[in-house]
């Protein structure tokens, strides 16, 4: 048969759309044209197929070769089409048996010998192979990358020559089934325990991590702030099914996804140097950035008044939705982004205003400037504001062991499943609707906060954020309804905020 045809899949965000690898040899010439919006990794598939059907010591047809990807209006990029055009002009030349074509999607990188190296992206194709009810052959590589989706029925192979083995019947490739150990979850994640003092902190931190809201840390430099963070993501439940495989497939999109960190918290953390598009995602053909990588875990922006004003900005929407849209010419990608923000900074340029012990060398108009950069609808956004002043070295080397992670962690579940029980969601994201319901305080409680909004001078989100983190207080304390206690908590973590 002079004609042939795979299936294979082509990445467009977190979706893999089918592409069928359509394979025709025609006489003429000998030829080897590849159409259907093909990039340039793409298109040097024709050289790597060649030379890995060569040296797998079969025969490549001496004929005029079209290699057609459709649909022809999506666009195709990596390597990873080269197994199912390779399998396709085996068959169409008649080297491997069309009809053990049927019901299996390829996908894999081929090397020169033959070899298939692993690509990226392999969870997302996975998932839509299993829906679809379909085998998928890939690289041993992503084998255990692969099996994390439900239902998967993931062949691994080594070789192009085992897939054609397989296919012609000689030889079975075996099923992966294997998935990573779940018993070492929290093995070498950092202690709260560690964190001497810092009270107040410590207690910011635990409400932020039973109502997943966003929270920022200011002191001097040295007082903690950059270990609290890091200890967020031990707080936190562990991930559900359905969390750690969405998370999974984003890093498997980066390329970066490690099996052994399955149902992990992300904890993502860049440089402040970091661009826009590193960190809300972009590209030609557009891939997740830090906040999406973030997805279902932790972003910690450390210093955060050093980064570019455009770059904080770019947070706003995504602090609301949940979501990110990175939109070019040629493409268009949504990508979740329910990440937890943690924002550390010091309270003026060089980082000792108020300090008791170390004079601060800025001048008001630095220290003003300096507090700038960061802008009144970007605070607006965060949930909590806590100091983290500095500690004396008596008390620091007084002071005893605070609760570890698992006793804080133990609480936040319980303040959790209260929250899932009730509405469905965490309390930061509650819509305003929601807010009304669900988050309505006591008479007593109502008033403290029709105060504080006429003194304060409050935003109507500020308004819906004090609720929220007023209902998250309540979960923690067991109460059916939040009273004048847990408002007055939360106003007072607002307070701090829009004061500066």
């Amino acid at each position: 048969m002079s004609l042939a045809l795979v299936r294979s899949r082509a990445l467009d965000g977190l979706e893999a759309h089918e592409v069928m690898v359509e394979v025709h040899l025609a006489n003429g010439l000998p030829a080897f044209n590849l159409v259907g919006l093909p990039d340039t990794e793409v298109r040097e598939a024709r050289d790597r197929v060649r030379a890995a059907i060569q040296t797998s010591q079969f025969e490549f047809p001496q004929r005029r070769i079209t290699v057609n990807l459709a649909p022809a209006d999506l666009p195709k990029e990596g390597g990873r089409f080269d197994l199912a055009i390779a399998v396709g002009i085996l068959a169409a030349s008649g080297q491997v048996a069309d009809g053990s074509l049927d019901g299996i999607e390829f996908c894999g990188e081929l090397s020169l010998t033959g070899g298939l190296r692993g690509v990226r992206g392999v969870l997302a194709v996975a998932l839509a192979a299993a829906r679809a009810r379909r085998k998928l052959v890939l690289p041993a590589d992503n084998a255990a990358e692969a099996v994390l989706a439900q239902d998967a029925f993931v062949l691994g192979a080594a070789s192009l020559l085992e897939v054609c083995a397989h296919l012609n019947g000689h030889t079975v490739l075996q099923r992966a089934a294997s998935r990573p150990p779940e018993t070492a979850l929290r093995d070498g994640m950092p202690d709260l325990a560690d964190v001497r003092g810092q009270l107040q902190a410590r207690r910011a931190l635990e409400v932020a991590a039973a109502g997943a809201h966003s929270i920022l840390l200011f002191g001097p430099p040295g007082t903690g702030k950059s270990m609290l963070a890091q200890r967020l993501p031990g707080l936190l439940p562990v991930m559900t099914e359905a969390e750690a495989v969405e998370s999974a497939a984003l890093f498997s999109l980066e390329g970066s996804f490690d099996p052994a960190r399955w149902r992990q918290r992300p904890f993502r953390a860049p440089h402040h140097t970091a661009s826009a598009a590193a960190l809300v995602g972009g590209g030609a053909m557009p891939r997740p950035g830090e906040i999406s990588l973030a997805n279902n875990g932790v972003l910690f922006l450390d210093e955060l008044p050093e980064f570019d004003r455009r770059v904080l900005e770019a947070l706003r929407e995504p602090l609301e939705s949940g979501t990110v849209t990175v939109s070019r010419a040629r493409k268009r990608a949504e990508f979740p982004a329910r990440f937890q923000l943690v924002a550390a900074m010091n309270p003026c340029p060089c980082g000792y205003a108020g300090h008791p012990h170390r004079a601060c060398v800025c001048t008001p108009e630095q220290v003003a400037r300096y507090r700038a950069r960061i802008s009144g609808p970007l605070l607006d956004r965060i949930d909590l504001s806590v100091e983290v002043p500095a500690i004396a070295h008596d008390e620091l080397a007084s002071a005893s062991p605070g609760e570890d992670s698992a006793a804080v962690r133990a609480r936040v579940a319980t303040a959790r499943s209260r929250q899932f029980e009730r509405q469905g969601t965490v309390n930061a994201r509650l819509e305003p609707g929601q807010v009304e319901r669900w988050c309505t305080p006591d008479a007593a409680g109502a008033g403290l906060l029709k105060q504080a909004m006429s003194r304060l001078n409050l935003s109507a989100r500020a308004y819906h954020r004090i609720l929220r983190v007023a209902r998250t207080l309540a979960d923690l304390a067991g109460l059916a309804q939040p009273g004048s206690a847990q408002v007055a908590e939360a106003i007072q973590y607002r307070r701090s905020v829009d004061g500066r």
